[in-house]
């Protein structure tokens, strides 16, 4: 994979792009699709996100959306970023924590009304399994387990929930979750961490 063509596209456009919020909305978007077209033609199914100005400039975040059979071409290409001021750039959507608040299709999830509990894995006994509890859940609702999906996604990144989480589904939220071993999922963050290093050990 050649990155150097999309970089030397980004070099003559970041001066644009770093000022992106001065230019007309039709430059705007002319630009962003730009980008995605050069994002394109280096490898297919790669998105990215421009965060919002701030005193030490922007950052460019690569998303492969998930995918594994794509985390090598996000890697490659923050590898072989250029040096480039005010920017500063990221493989993959980054960690967000606890206290997310997500909106997907017609479901919004908010982390603080949620609870997750534990299931083997036996397919992947390296991956982790997760019953996500919901205070209004459809079953059989693909969208919704998506939405769910995207929730743990923002919370604890999308390296960590494409590489540790191996099975999810849902449940109504048990009238005392506790009870039945169940933890708010605004704990998940700090519980992948205590996974990973676990894991690690084994």
């Amino acid at each position: 994979m050649n990155t150097e063509i999309f970089w030397n596209w980004f070099q003559s456009n970041s001066e644009q792009l770093t000022m992106l919020n001065d230019l007309e909305k039709a430059a705007q978007d002319a630009l962003l699709a730009d980008l995605q077209k050069q994002l394109d033609a280096y490898c297919e199914g790669l998105t990215y996100e421009i965060s919002e100005p701030t005193p030490q400039g922007r950052t460019l975040t690569f998303s492969a959306e998930g995918d594994m059979d794509l985390f090598e071409a996000v890697f490659a290409l923050t590898d072989n970023a250029p040096d480039i001021d005010w920017w500063e750039f990221v493989p993959f959507k980054q960690p967000n924590g606890k206290g997310v608040n997500v909106t997907f299709d017609k479901y919004r999830f908010e982390s603080k009304n949620m609870y997750f509990q534990q299931l083997e894995c036996e397919e992947e006994p390296d991956m982790l399994g997760l019953r996500i509890a919901l205070p209004n859940p459809v079953k059989d609702d693909d969208d919704q387990l998506v939405g769910v999906y995207v929730t743990i996604e923002a919370m604890i990144g999308e390296f960590d929930c494409a590489t540790l989480i191996g099975y999810l589904d849902t449940c109504p939220v048990p009238q005392e979750p506790f009870k039945e071993g169940f933890k708010p999922l605004d704990d998940l963050p700090e519980f992948i961490e205590w996974f990973k290093a676990k894991r690690d050990k084994e």
